[in-house]
């Protein structure tokens, strides 16, 4: 199968993770999760992740009770290395090897972010699971995906999402009458204020011209898919809107 990407970076919510329980971390949604990332590694595709701890701990939710800030977001950076250990695990199960690099150090469970050795790992046919953010509080794990795409020179950021098919021109949850973009630039995104993601990451990746692909990734294949060049989701690119 021809791929449309040799290098990609996957950007998960850690509420991939939560599948039919309320919270933490449920194993067969992780397996599953692992079985599509190896069908796409099995096509040659370079694969880096960055994943989300919103299924164990909300950051800014707790500041808003009257946690520290900084403290609250050092919370979820951790929340996020428990998940991209989950990840590696059902990985490396199904023979897919894997690299944890976190942004904090953790010689103990993982190695820390060094971005000439995550491209090499990569490059190895390694799939490289990057947690704790950008080791820095105030900062999304929306702006860590932007910044590690970056880094790494992907061809494209993937923003797998649940239950949302792509970017629609209005909430398609309250207006039946929601159109979806099959392409939207990055400034139109930002001036509609159509949520993609954290503004401050999608203004980065405008600025650099990285394209986006926003889809669902509930359907078993879709992150295939997304690397074929299959039409699904929203693709956010210069150029002018198109509505699928």
């Amino acid at each position: 199968m021809a791929t449309t990407y040799q290098r990609v970076l996957l950007k998960l919510s850690g509420e991939a993770m939560v599948g039919e329980t309320s919270f933490g971390i449920d194993p067969k949604v992780v397996t599953d999760l692992a079985r599509q990332i190896r069908r796409v590694a099995e096509l040659d595709v370079q694969i880096a992740i960055v994943i989300g701890g919103g299924n164990i701990w909300r950051g800014i939710a707790a500041s808003s009770r009257g946690m520290d800030r900084a403290t609250a977001d050092y919370m979820g950076m951790v929340a996020t290395v428990l998940n991209a250990l989950a990840l590696q695990d059902a990985l490396e199960t199904i023979d897919v090897q894997t690299r944890v690099m976190t942004a904090i150090e953790m010689h103990e469970v993982a190695e820390p972010y060094i971005r000439r050795r995550a491209i090499r790992h990569m490059e190895k046919g390694r799939v490289v699971i990057l947690a704790a953010g950008t080791g820095n509080p105030y900062f999304t794990t929306d702006t860590a995906a932007a910044l590690r795409a970056l880094e790494l020179d992907v061809n494209v950021l993937l923003m797998a999402k649940n239950q949302v098919d792509g970017v629609y021109d209005d909430d398609p949850r309250t207006n039946q009458q929601a159109r979806r973009y099959r392409q939207i630039s990055h400034q139109e995104a930002i001036e509609r204020n159509l949520r993609v993601m954290d503004v401050s990451a999608l203004a980065l990746l405008r600025d650099h011209n990285l394209p986006i692909l926003v889809f669902n990734m509930a359907t078993d294949g879709a992150i295939e898919a997304a690397v074929t060049g299959a039409g699904i989701g929203t693709l956010i690119l210069d150029g002018d809107a198109r509505f699928a």
